[in-house]
This record gives C-alpha cells, sequence and structure tokens, in this order.
C-alpha cells in the first residue's frame, strides 16, 4: 500500500466526486479511479459506493476512512520527527524537482545561489554574525520526481522548495494564499532526431540506414550547424509515418508535447512505436536512430553540439519554431509552513536569491 492511496481515499471522502478529487490530486481521473481501486483491492473491501451519484462511502469505507486519517497524521509526526534529528537538518534545504531539470537546470541554478547565499547572516540581534550556511556553504537535498509527485511533496510538506514546469494549458494547481512563486526561466521543447550517418553537406550520405518519410522536393534538408543531415523529416505522409519517440501520458512533458501537436497549423503524420517517462530516456533512444523525439532544449543542448542529434527536415514553407513549445520555470514555497527559524532564515536567503536571474554562461 502506498500513502497516497490514503490521501486519495481521504480527499474522495470529503469531496465526494472522483473528478474533483484528481484534479486537487493533480492527476487524470482514469489514474485517480485505479489508485482508488487498488486500495480496495488491498484491503479487500469495497470502500466506495458507485451505484450513485454524489459518491458515498460503503460501510466499510466510513469505518476506513478515521483510520486512515490515524495512519496519514502518524506517518507525518514521524516524518517531522527524523526530519528535525541531527544538526545536519536545519543547514540542509530540501528540494523536490521533477526529473529532467534535476539533470540539466538546477545543478547551473544551485551554484549560482550557493554563491549567492554564503555570506548571508541569520536576522536579528539573538545570533549576530552567523551565517545562514554553517561554514560557508549551501547544503541542499534533492528528490527527483515527476512533475505531479513534487507538487504533492510541497503541499505534504516533504520538501521546502519546489521547481517545476507551469504552462498555461497545465498550471500547477496550488492555493496563492499559501504558496508563492517565482518565476526562474524558461523551458523549451522541439522535435530533435538523429543525423543520418556519414552525412555530408553535399546532401549524400553513405550507407543510410532506412528512413521514414523521407525529404521530398519540396522539404528542407535542415542540415545542421556541423555538418548533419537529419535521419528523419517532418510532416511524414499517411503511408509513412515518423517513428514517434513519445512520453508516457501521465508524464507533463507528454502533456506538453500533445498541447504542441494540436495546435500546429500543419498536421503530423507519427507512428508511437516507443514511450517511457524520462525525457533522457527519449534522448538516448533517439540519438540512436529510432525515431524523432520533443525534448527540452537544455536536454538536448550537449548531443546537439556533438552531433548526435538534429533538428528534423521540415518543408520550406515551415519555420524551425513551428513544431516548438515554451514552457516557464517556476520556484514555489509554502508561505505558511512551520519552520524553525534558523531554518526559515536559510529558506529566505535562498528565496531572495532566486529573484535574480540566471546569468546564462
Amino acid at each position: 500500500m502506498e500513502t497516497k492511496w490514503l490521501e486519495d481515499f481521504v480527499s474522495l471522502a470529503e469531496t465526494r466526486s472522483f473528478s474533483r478529487s484528481a484534479s486537487l490530486r493533480h492527476v487524470t481521473q482514469p489514474a485517480f479511479s485505479r489508485r482508488i481501486q487498488a486500495l480496495e483491492a488491498w484491503l479487500g473491501a469495497e470502500l466506495i459506493d458507485r451505484s450513485g451519484f454524489p459518491t458515498r462511502l460503503t460501510q466499510a469505507g466510513n469505518i476506513f476512512h478515521a483510520q486512515a486519517l490515524t495512519m496519514l497524521n502518524q506517518a507525518r509526526e514521524a516524518r517531522t520527527l527524523l526530519r528535525g534529528q541531527g544538526a545536519v537538518s536545519a543547514a540542509t534545504i530540501d528540494f523536490a524537482v521533477p526529473h529532467t531539470l534535476s539533470l540539466t537546470f538546477f545543478p547551473r541554478w544551485i551554484q549560482a545561489i550557493d554563491e549567492r547565499v554564503r555570506d548571508v547572516v541569520v536576522p536579528g540581534d539573538a545570533s549576530p554574525g552567523e551565517l545562514v550556511c554553517p561554514g560557508g556553504r549551501l547544503h541542499a537535498r534533492l528528490r527527483a520526481l515527476n512533475v505531479h509527485d513534487a507538487v504533492l511533496t510541497l503541499a505534504e510538506g516533504g520538501c521546502d522548495l519546489m521547481m517545476g514546469y507551469h504552462h498555461p494549458s497545465h498550471p500547477v494547481v496550488l492555493d496563492p494564499r499559501r504558496y508563492a512563486f517565482l518565476s526562474l526561466g524558461e523551458e523549451t521543447i522541439s522535435p530533435f532526431c538523429a543525423p543520418l550517418p556519414d552525412a555530408r553537406t553535399d546532401g549524400t550520405a553513405t550507407a543510410p540506414l532506412s528512413v521514414s518519410a523521407p525529404a521530398s522536393a519540396s522539404t528542407s534538408t535542415s542540415v545542421s550547424s556541423l555538418g548533419r543531415l537529419p535521419r528523419f523529416s517532418l510532416p511524414g505522409r499517411p503511408d509513412a509515418p515518423v517513428p514517434y519517440l513519445a512520453y508516457s501520458p501521465d508524464a507533463y512533458l507528454g502533456r506538453m508535447t500533445e498541447v504542441l501537436l494540436m495546435r500546429t497549423a500543419q498536421p503530423l503524420f507519427l507512428d508511437r512505436v516507443y514511450e517511457t517517462d524520462m525525457a533522457e530516456g527519449l534522448k538516448l533512444m533517439a540519438q540512436a536512430g529510432h525515431g524523432i523525439a520533443f525534448l527540452p532544449h537544455s536536454a538536448a543542448a550537449d548531443a546537439l553540439i556533438s552531433g548526435k542529434l538534429v533538428r528534423p527536415g521540415l518543408p520550406e514553407t515551415v519555420s524551425a519554431d513551428a513544431f516548438s513549445l515554451t514552457m516557464e520555470i517556476r520556484l514555489y514555497r509554502d508561505k505558511l509552513a512551520e519552520t524553525p527559524p534558523a531554518r526559515k532564515a536559510l529558506i529566505d536567503a535562498v528565496w531572495n536569491a532566486a529573484q535574480h536571474p540566471l546569468v546564462a554562461d
């Protein structure tokens, strides 16, 4: 059993609505329903009376509701107790960050923040001259999660700060009266693929592998800055769709890619040959020549420089940005969290430092 199943059930008991609770829990309704069913299967009892509307709890559900609240409270109390143990806890700031940002944006960002907060002193007269970072260096603990679980971690008090993507079509739903945010920058996703093997800028290639939807007379070859020709071209054709390396349906970047595809003026003909939750996994599959992947630019940057990835071929009438979408990168905190003074001073220092944009290399 997972604690999130208990939290789902408690939410459903309060809202009496699968759709409302799914929205509050930042998950699709089918996924939410599956988790309630998983809890019922684990308990061996039906908790929800699905015969009428609004949703009601069964007799077993009413009995278990009180038990679920008790178990969740005990789990949170245990976490609070354990997190408070040890001298390092008060001096370490906890982050919840989506996987892709943890590998790309976060390392450079935290380095800049570290340099900005090293000399910050704890405010007030209780400890004059004491640095918010003991030893003059910021200590951080990072939990790499999907966007949904990162939001839940913040809402459940499991981290001090949460970094995540934001887009108007799929916003992070947090009560602004409780949660504050800062805009840290932007991230763009675009299609990328492997180049043709031994491609030359004269448009020829030696021993090319099978290419789906080859460039026609009206399609630009999109030669990269390194002189590499793309292995695949968009938009593809009904009789020769482009192999598509996709995100899993519940992945945030997958939802963003679907928004991008729905907004394109020119329809794309794609064959979904592979899917995973991780952008890094799609990147490696794209580099191996398995198809086109829509990747964050920060994730694709090193492969673009080395020539392992290029932009796909596009019709001459279509701009390179036609199949791109830009998201905002945000930092969130719980303004009402009960935090010891020394730890709050550290969080405040990081928050204040984050209000200044990260200078690009």
